[in-house]
Parts: structure tokens; C-alpha cells; sequence
């Protein structure tokens, strides 16, 4: 990635970053990182309370990206055939015949995904982490760009399911968008009449672009000394007391390419210790498996994370590739 790239990046992500904020006031931060996980080809898990916009950023997102986009409602009945699809005996033909569930889509919206049962959470497993489906041996692949924006109510746990940590480690980015601050809770009120901002959206981006931006991030320099730092930080939360599992290799990976997107974003071409530092709760924090002890007395992922980062040095010098 050249300098010259790098900028066209940054201002292009900014443009994302901006559409997006139309229909999800006040949220720039949380909008970022959702648009990083979308170009280092990763999944977002949103976890807040109801009404604080979760939907809407999905559906403001697939607004922004030509592409096809789908919806699955999570519900305690709903199967695995429901999200990837079913073959059916064709008679005219006296063929199978494979329909292609709502899984197959470039923005796929899973809401309120811990209301499935773990048998159709499983079903999932296998096209977020390989963007491929199979059925009855077969398999078909889903495409790309290819992104699950799932969302869950961690507040109302009756006929909720809780998500398997192999499930969880395989979103990039679990984040929480809050309730807006008053300006921007003034602009919503003021805009009432408007049911679904994300309408009002026209795209701004092709799939083949997103692509293209994914190939282009994944080009950033990293300096030896970052992936050392950042495979410190991983073994740090693996020996940490209050964790009975810490970060994964996988987690690990999606640290360098997460970070690099990151740094495009900013108009780099390399990625720095500081961009490791602002990604790391949200990348890691759902991937620590706490001690049930650790948990009694208070102790959160997010005070683990914040101290393997003050423990851990950050490398001081790079060498960026120009």
C-alpha cells in the first residue's frame, strides 16, 4: 500500500463512516468499527440493551453497500434448513434440488441471535469462518463480501440461548452502542416521523469495491516488533489468574488484520502499537473465558484487557514500509 493509496483508504472509509451516521446519530466510534470488521472481512456481534439502534446500524450498513442483503429473526423454533436451506426432490425433473437460504447474502442481519437454540447457532459456524455452506455434502459458497451483523439482548435472559464461545470467537468485533447523548437524542425526537433512517440511504459503494478496499488493507505493513507485542498481549490473557481461556490464535489474527484496516482508516500505510491499544477491547474482550471466582468478586474482561495493556510494554520504534 502506497501513501497515495492509503489517503484514497482513509477517504473512502470516512464516506463509509459518514452515510452510516445518517441513520445512527452520535455513534461515530461504534460506526468505525463495524465498517473495520466489514473490510477485514469479519462478523460484529452488537450487545446492548433494546432500543439503542442495533438494528438500525445493520440495516443503515447493508443500506450503504450495493449488494444483496437478508434478515433472519431468531426464534427458539427456528431450524438449521430456516438460515442455510434445504434440498427438495424436484418431480418434474426427478432431481435434488438445493434453495438457498437467507444466509446467503452479502450483509446478512442475525437479530436477536441468542434466541435460536444452539443446534441452529451451529449452523452458523461453518459460513462465518469458512464463507462456505454445506448441505447434504455438498457445498456452496456464500460469496463476497460476506459479513453476519448479529445482535442480542444480554438484558432479558427468558427464551435466550447463550452463545458457545466457539461461536463467539468467531466474531472480529463484539461491541455496544449506547444510548446517544442528548444533542443527538434531540435530533431523533426532531426526526420522529421517520420510522427506518437507514431508508433514506442510497449506496455508496459496490461489492467489488469492498473487496477491492479488503485486499488493498491487507497489504499494511506490520513491523515484527507489533506482532510480537501483540502475541505478548494474547499470552498475557491465556496466564492471567481470572481467566480459565484466554485469547486464541484465531483472536490473535484478527487483532493484525483488524489493526491494519484500522490504520488504512487513518490514512497509514503501517500499523502502530496504538492501533492494537484501540482495538483491543473490542476484538478480545468476548473471547476471555473468566474464572468463575474471578467473576464473584467483580473482575470483568474489559479490567483484564485494560491490565495486560498497562503491563505489557509496547514496542517504541517501527520500521514502515513506504
Amino acid at each position: 500500500m502506497t501513501t497515495e493509496q492509503a489517503e484514497w483508504f482513509a477517504e473512502t472509509f470516512e464516506r463509509l463512516v459518514a452515510n452510516i451516521g445518517q441513520a445512527v446519530l452520535g455513534k461515530t466510534h461504534v460506526v468505525s468499527l463495524t465498517v473495520t470488521a466489514m473490510l477485514a472481512e469479519g462478523h460484529v456481534l452488537f450487545e446492548d440493551a433494546p432500543g439503542t439502534g442495533k438494528t438500525s446500524l445493520a440495516r443503515a450498513l447493508a443500506a450503504t453497500v450495493q449488494g444483496t442483503n437478508s434478515r433472519i429473526q431468531f426464534t427458539p423454533d427456528l431450524l438449521p434448513s430456516d438460515v442455510t436451506g434445504v434440498t427438495i426432490y424436484d418431480q418434474r425433473t426427478q432431481e435434488f434440488e438445493f434453495h438457498r437460504g437467507p444466509i446467503f447474502a452479502n450483509i446478512v442481519l442475525a437479530d436477536e441471535i441468542n434466541r435460536a437454540s444452539p443446534k441452529t447457532q451451529s449452523a452458523l459456524l461453518e459460513v462465518m469462518e469458512e464463507s462456505r455452506v454445506t448441505v447434504d455434502g455438498v457445498t456452496y459458497d456464500a460469496g463476497r463480501p460476506f459479513m453476519v451483523l448479529a445482535t442480542q439482548n444480554p438484558i432479558e435472559q427468558a427464551g435466550t440461548y447463550r452463545l458457545p464461545e466457539a461461536q463467539l470467537d468467531r466474531f472480529l468485533i463484539k461491541t455496544s452502542i449506547g444510548y446517544p447523548d442528548h444533542a443527538s437524542t434531540v435530533r431523533l425526537l426532531t426526526g420522529s416521523h421517520v420510522r427506518d433512517r437507514s431508508r433514506e440511504l442510497h449506496p455508496i459503494i459496490t461489492t467489488q469495491a469492498v473487496a477491492d478496499m479488503a485486499e488493498l488493507a491487507a497489504t499494511a505493513h506490520v513491523d515484527p516488533a507489533v506482532l510480537e507485542y501483540v502475541s505478548r498481549l494474547c499470552e498475557e490473557t491465556r496466564l492471567a489468574a481470572e481467566t480459565r481461556l484466554g485469547v486464541s490464535v484465531r483472536g490473535a489474527i484478527a487483532m493484525v488484520r483488524a489493526a491494519k484496516v484500522w490504520a488504512a482508516s487513518q490514512g497509514r500505510n503501517y500499523v502502530l502499537p496504538d492501533d492494537v491499544k484501540e482495538l483491543a477491547p473490542a476484538v478480545w474482550t468476548h473471547r476471555l473465558v473468566m474464572d468463575p471466582e474471578a467473576e464473584f468478586t467483580g473482575v470483568t474482561a474489559d479490567r483484564v484487557i485494560d491490565r495486560v495493556l498497562a503491563d505489557v510494554a509496547a514496542p517504541q520504534s517501527r520500521a514502515a514500509a513506504v
